[in-house]
């Protein structure tokens, strides 16, 4: 399939064919009709990503602070080489979405297969042809909604949840600075819930545009008395404002601090200087909110990758009952987003429509992608194909069996072990597979495999490959390890080999299984990738240790570092903790020291 990725690294924007997504536990599959260009944000990234190293670390200060605390726990070297891994890893673009139902899981009841969907999310809901979306940022639509203004949804998301945050109330005066896609939105949220609006912009013709669709008055920057048309129409000061712009300077928050009553609002969805100006803040007691996404659940692990939401009465507005909620005004015409789309370009454009934005050479607001539902081959048969990487080559000759390797997983890990892999000229790397197709392309590409899927039974099917590395998360190693084995396959997974005493118990009666061999099978080979033993100095102390004739008793200390409490190796499903998930490394090397 095609979808739009950047390479953080160098820059370049490029379509990729690449497989189409699996189908995971909580998520959906959507074949997408329409995606929507958040042109501020990807513009935005499109000129980060341009950048140099050093204007790179300028940006983002609070990732080098990140690579600085590596640094000091890890060395500079490791750092560095993570840091560059980082940077070198393809970024999805687009997160605003709309399309048909295509893949489901039976536990999932919310949704059917050929459901009218909108999908939101950054890194799910993308510009590509089929997309994989946790199930808490999907909503149905009505018939009266089309995918092209259904594709609009996480924007009129964020736009409705900068509008909750703001309070405003029948009768209220409210100040929209930026009239893009987010400011439009917002001026007929805020009109709907009977506000009077006032707008202002650099642009004229989105001023006019705003004053059709429910704004009372605008200015235009640079070409009006601002301040005097302020006063006129909220000459006690506006109750609140909202800032939809985008701009490095901290001007635009003077000017609405400027513009707002005492004790007003200010909410910041725009990415705009925060410099605030004390006094103005200290004398109008003003309040300052930075609105994040469309709403509680938009960007929380625990809640995107399981079937849960907050308490409806404790979080009345969430991500996905915002989405609802704008779809919802969208069916009933309280919300209009036609006259918003000013270009459409079909996916295999995609360089032209980014040219228009980073060009500027023509006016331009909403700029969509479509693509074509029709199928060409059967869905299910054809989703998973694998995507050939290299031209087909021999194996190398080996005195004893060839060793041809296929890939399970691309995480963090498989940044360490690939490039070691790829220095063995006995070695075919000859499959990869990871959940998202273009990890999986990524990584074939860069370590010269011959070919990438999203779908890991790729990888078992294949009668050229004999050896199989899993380098999932833990929680996915028994699955992987029992259905390799009994495809007769060697098996290499990294640490730990389960996280529960029932996977293991699988993984036990699945390799006696296949350990009775019968004429012409092969004994399996299950190893875990305990390293600390195989470590040169490891081996030296071993060596000095006396014989044991009695218990030793072991100090180890170990320089991990803190997990973030919401990573995934806490998660007692995924990961199964740091004492499961790293202190095993621990354990097998004392076993290995006293051969126990």
């Amino acid at each position: 399939m095609k979808q739009v990725i950047q390479n953080y690294r160098d820059g370049n924007l490029e379509l990729a064919d690449v497989p189409a997504p699996a189908l995971k536990s909580d998520f959906v599959l959507v074949r997408n009709a329409a995606s929507l260009i958040s042109a501020g944000t990807e513009k935005n990234m499109l000129g980060m990503a341009k950048k140099n190293l050093i204007e790179k670390a300028l940006e983002r200060p609070d990732l080098v602070r990140q690579v600085i605390a590596k640094a000091k726990n890890e060395g500079i070297f490791e750092a560095y080489k993570q840091a560059m891994n980082r940077l070198d890893t393809p970024v999805p673009l687009g997160y605003s979405s709309a399309g048909i139902l295509i893949g489901i899981r039976d536990k999932i009841r919310e949704f059917r297969e050929g459901d009218r969907v909108a999908c939101t999310g950054s890194g799910f809901a993308s510009h590509a042809e089929i997309v994989s979306v946790p199930e808490n940022l999907v909503v149905k639509l009505p018939d009266s909604v089309n995918f092209e203004s259904a594709s609009f949804a996480a924007l009129g998301g964020i736009a409705l949840q900068a509008v909750r945050l703001a309070s405003p109330v029948l009768g209220e005066r409210v100040l929209v600075i930026g009239l893009g896609l987010l400011g439009q939105i917002s001026v007929q949220l805020l009109k709907a819930g009977g506000c009077h609006v006032f707008g202002i912009d650099i642009e004229t013709e989105k001023i006019r545009m705003a004053l059709q669709y429910g704004m009372e008055r605008g200015a235009v920057i640079g070409k009006e008395n601002i301040d005097m048309l302020l006063k006129e129409f909220a000459p006690d000061g506006f109750d609140s404002v909202l800032i939809m712009a985008s701009a490095k300077s901290s001007e635009i928050l003077e000017t609405a601090a400027a513009a707002a009553k005492e004790k007003g609002k200010i909410v910041a969805t725009g990415l705009v200087g925060l410099t605030i100006p004390r006094d103005l803040f200290f004398h109008k007691e003003l309040e300052l909110i930075v609105s994040r996404a469309w709403g509680p659940g938009s960007l929380e692990d625990q809640l995107l990758q399981k079937k849960s939401e907050y308490p409806y009465s404790y979080v009345r507005w969430t991500a996905k009952r915002n989405l609802e909620e704008f779809v919802s005004l969208l069916s009933s015409g309280s919300v209009k987003v036609e006259h918003l789309i000013t270009h459409k370009f079909p996916i295999e454009k995609a360089s032209e429509a980014y040219q228009l934005i980073l060009e500027q050479k023509e006016p331009y607001i909403g700029v969509l992608f479509t693509y074509s539902l029709e199928e060409k081959q059967d869905f299910k048969s054809s989703m998973f194909s694998k995507v050939i990487l290299t031209p087909p080559r021999q194996a190398p000759e080996l005195r004893t069996e060839k060793i041809q390797i296929g890939v399970i997983g691309g995480g963090l890990f498989s940044t360490v072990l690939l490039p070691v892999l790829k220095q063995f000229k006995n070695l075919r790397l000859k499959g990869i597979a990871t959940t998202t197709g273009v990890h999986s392309k990524h990584a074939g590409k860069k370590y010269g495999f011959d070919y990438c899927s999203a779908n890991y039974r790729e990888i078992l099917t294949d009668t050229d490959i004999n050896l199989v590395m899993i380098l999932t998360r833990h929680g996915q190693h028994a699955k992987l390890i029992t259905e390799s084995l009994m495809a007769g396959k060697h098996v290499y997974v990294e640490k730990p080999l389960a996280v529960n005493q029932e996977q293991l118990t699988s993984i036990a009666k699945a390799y006696k299984e296949k350990a009775q061999k019968k004429e012409g099978e092969i004994t399996p080979i299950l190893f875990v990738g305990f390293n600390r033993r195989f470590s040169p100095l490891a081996r030296w102390l071993k060596n000095r240790l006396p014989k044991q004739t009695e218990n030793f008793l072991f100090h180890y200390t170990i320089n991990a570092g803190a997990v973030p409490r919401d990573h995934w190796v806490h998660d007692p499903e995924q990961g199964g903790g740091r004492i499961i998930g790293e202190v095993c490394h621990f354990i097998d090397l004392i076993q290995f020291f006293t051969d126990s």
